[in-house]
Formats: structure tokens, C-alpha cells, sequence
């Protein structure tokens, strides 16, 4: 059969290059992809994300059995939903599931409705109000656009004046554009962070390892926060219990919830959840498969890919197995300058092979047909060894032999895991 995956990251990179690798898959169409896919035999297509009656014709063109979409953007807009009225099948949540991401509000209060843990917040579009609720509660302090802000609408304020400058940067300065119409100002919750991804159909739902991500921009969690600089799965000093009480307390109540409200959810959900004194608590969930975190889960993947999401679009069950020892780790590399503003065209180290995968997101071909940096986060070093120790040496290795002036990269990843 013949599949398309819609999006251009490394995300995409990920979920593509293993779909190509199941028995039953003979091609992948990314649309519109980046230029660094091309290496792994996956096929692009010029239409952008937006264009879904473009997207929808070239499925029915070339028969696409079904079509994976991995954006946010592409979700909130109701591509899904556009798919399936035209009468084909793509894997993700429809537009009113999808919301559990693109309206943060949304996401709180179905939590709250449904006894989901999460920390205690308030909506405003108000700047105002919004100021004197920051100045009573004091800071620390979270301040978040309620819509999408490309992974960059969330301010974990210091001080009380970092937050009401914050709030005011969305609310009046419409620093997010619409995203940022309204605000979400949350309590900040101390403890460690983790990452849950399920594969979902309804109320059914299978487990995948977890991950750590690494959302600021420097090392020791400093800088601004970005897409994420790097991940690794699993988290091996995770207790077995925070998992167990997650499953318990925060995926099966919101699932029911979604089913309950009329939104059954379908598709990759990603609860990014931090575990408190008083147990696991979201901080927020994604509607989609994470970025970087994709490119550390998929190559864990033991079973047949696209088998697994074939059988949930069917309503059957799918069988999901992973690679239980070991640990794979990530690093970004991304453009000096990210998550502001960077420089565009910085010729790419050569592609990796054996031990060391290369997932691409922000990459092009030039004049010469040279594979040039062409976003903020550009490529992903890979890698899956017996101990997380032994993951960061082998890709810190090869990052010192590369040439990556014009770009950076967090060198301590997956540090949490050695203390």
C-alpha cells in the first residue's frame, strides 16, 4: 500500500521512515517533507499543510491507503475531518478532539470537569485582570496563550513582573496573534517531567515508553523555551507506580471524558505530565505525536508500524511491541539564534550512518544541491545504546566532529538520568 504523512519535520522524518520500513508499505509520500528525507527513499510532494483540497486530490490520485498527520497546526485546522468527508481514512484526532491542544481553556476545563490532576489556573482575555490575579498569586508563576504558539507560548515567570510582562506581550502586543486572544495563568508545579504517549481509539489505548524532553534552549534548563533540544526514552529512574497512576488518574478518565462530551479521540496522544509530591499532574497534553520525542520512540518500535495503525483505523486491535533494552537518545542541532530570530543556508554535516540516525527538520537543497539548514531546529543525532551514558557519548562524539558552526546544541542531555 501506499501512504502519505503530512508535515515537513523531523517528526515527520521519524514517522515516514518507519512506515517505509513495514512489509506491507511500498512508498511514502511526505507532503510537503524537507529536502534531508530524500536520503531515506521517502518521496515529496509540493503542497503545504494548509492546502487540504490539494491534499485530499493527491490522495485520491495515488490511491493512499491511509494518511498520517503530524502537525498541530494541521489538526486544530480540521485536515482529519476534511479527509474523512471526502471519503478517506487519515489517523489523527478530528478538530473538536484535537482541542484538548489547541485551546489550553479547553484542555483545563475538561480536566477539571473529569478529576484529572493538573495545576490550579484561571483564563483571561483581560490584561488588567489578568495583571491582578499574577500580582495576588505571586510568581513563580505560568503564563500561556490559550492556542497554538509553535511550542513557544508558555512563560515559566520568575518573578511577578516577568509574568505581567508576559501577559501583557499576548494580550496587548499580540505577541501570538490570535493564540494569544486569551491567556491561561496557571501555578507553577515542582518536581520532574515526563512524557506519556499513547496510541488511542476511543476509550482504548496502548502505551508507549516514556520520554524526557528537554524544552529550553541551554544547558541546566536555561534560555527561552523552544520546540524541544533533545529527548531520550525511557526514562529509566521513573518509578513504575508514576506511570501506573498516570495510566489510572490522568489517560483512561480523559479519554472517557472525550468519549462523554462527544469528542472520541483517535490518533497519537501526548500527555506531558510532571510528577509532583502529590503524584503525576498534566501540565498539558498534545493532540499528536511530540517533536523531538518521535525520533526516540519510533526507532523503539519492534512490531510492524504501519500494521498497528492500520488495525486502530479498523477498529481492531493492534499489536505494539518495543525494544526493551537499552536507551535511545536525541540531540537537536539547531540555528544559532533559535527560537528568535537565525540565519538560513549553513551547509549540513553529512548524513549519519550505523549506530547514529540523522531526523531532519529545518533542511533544504541550495543552487548547488547542497543540503542547507533552512529552520530553526535542523537535524536530530539518534541513537540507541545499553545506558544513557553510553547514548551521550556516542552522539556528543560525533556532534564534536562535525562542523556546526552556525548552529548549537544542548550538551547535556539526558543528564537527569545519571544523577
Amino acid at each position: 500500500m501506499k501512504l502519505l504523512v503530512v508535515g515537513s519535520g523531523g517528526r515527520e522524518h521519524a514517522i515516514a521512515k518507519k512506515l517505509l520500513e513495514s512489509k506491507s508499505v511500498e512508498k511514502v509520500f511526505v507532503a510537503p517533507g524537507n529536502s534531508g528525507m530524500l536520503a531515506d527513499g521517502l518521496e515529496l510532494v509540493n503542497i503545504n499543510i494548509s492546502e487540504h483540497s490539494s491534499l485530499i486530490a493527491f490522495a485520491q490520485k495515488e490511491e493512499i491507503a491511509w494518511t498520517f498527520v503530524g502537525p498541530d497546526d494541521a489538526l486544530a485546522a480540521g485536515l482529519v475531518d476534511d479527509f474523512e468527508a471526502a471519503g478517506l481514512l487519515a489517523f489523527g484526532p478530528r478538530k473538536n478532539a484535537a482541542e484538548l491542544e489547541w485551546s489550553k481553556d479547553f484542555a483545563k476545563s475538561i480536566m477539571t470537569k473529569y478529576g484529572v490532576p493538573t495545576a490550579g489556573y484561571e483564563t483571561f482575555s483581560d490584561f488588567e485582570a489578568a495583571k491582578a490575579y499574577i500580582e495576588a498569586k505571586g510568581a513563580p508563576i505560568v503564563v500561556k496563550a490559550d492556542g497554538l504558539a509553535l511550542g513557544k507560548g508558555v512563560v515559566v515567570a520568575e518573578t511577578v513582573e516577568e509574568a505581567v510582562a508576559a501577559a501583557h506581550d499576548m494580550l496587548l502586543d499580540n505577541k501570538f496573534g490570535d493564540s494569544g486572544a486569551r491567556v491561561v495563568i496557571e501555578e507553577f508545579l515542582t518536581g520532574e517531567e515526563f512524557s506519556l504517549f499513547a496510541f488511542v481509539n476511543g476509550e482504548d489505548f496502548y502505551l508507549m515508553p516514556t520520554a524526557q524532553d528537554h524544552k529550553r534552549a541551554f544547558d541546566n534548563d536555561k534560555g527561552p523555551n523552544t520546540g524541544g533540544m533533545g529527548a531520550y526514552a525511557p526514562v529509566p529512574h521513573l518509578p513504575a507506580s508514576a506511570v501506573a497512576r498516570s495510566v489510572a488518574e490522568i489517560i483512561r478518565p480523559i479519554l472517557k471524558g472525550m468519549v462523554a462530551e462527544g469528542r472520541p479521540y483517535l490518533g497519537v496522544l501526548y500527555a506531558g505530565l510532571i510528577l509532583t509530591a502529590d503524584g503525576p499532574k498534566v501540565i498539558e497534553f498534545n493532540a499528536r505525536f511530540g517533536d523531538p520525542e518521535t525520533q526516540i520512540i519510533l526507532p523503539r518500535l519492534t512490531s510492524d508500524f504501519a500494521a498497528g495503525i492500520t488495525d486502530l483505523l479498523a477498529g481492531k486491535v493492534p499489536t505494539f511491541t518495543w525494544l526493551e533494552r537499552g536507551v535511545t537518545l536525541g540531540v537537536v542541532v539547531a540555528s544559532e539564534g533559535y527560537p528568535l530570530n537565525y540565519e538560513k543556508g549553513v551547509r549540513l554535516p553529512a548524513k549519519t550512518s550505523g549506530e547514529i540516525e540523522t531526523y531532519y527538520a529545518g533542511a533544504a537543497l541550495n543552487a548547488k544541491q547542497e543540503l542547507v539548514s533552512n529552520g530553526g531546529r535542523v537535524y536530530m543525532l539518534v541513537t540507541t545504546q545499553e545506558t544513557v551514558s553510553q547514548a551521550q557519548k556516542v552522539i556528543y562524539q560525533q556532534l564534536e566532529q562535525q562542523n556546526t558552526t552556525g548552529m548549537f546544541y544542548r550538551t547535556d542531555i539526558g543528564n537527569k538520568a545519571n544523577k
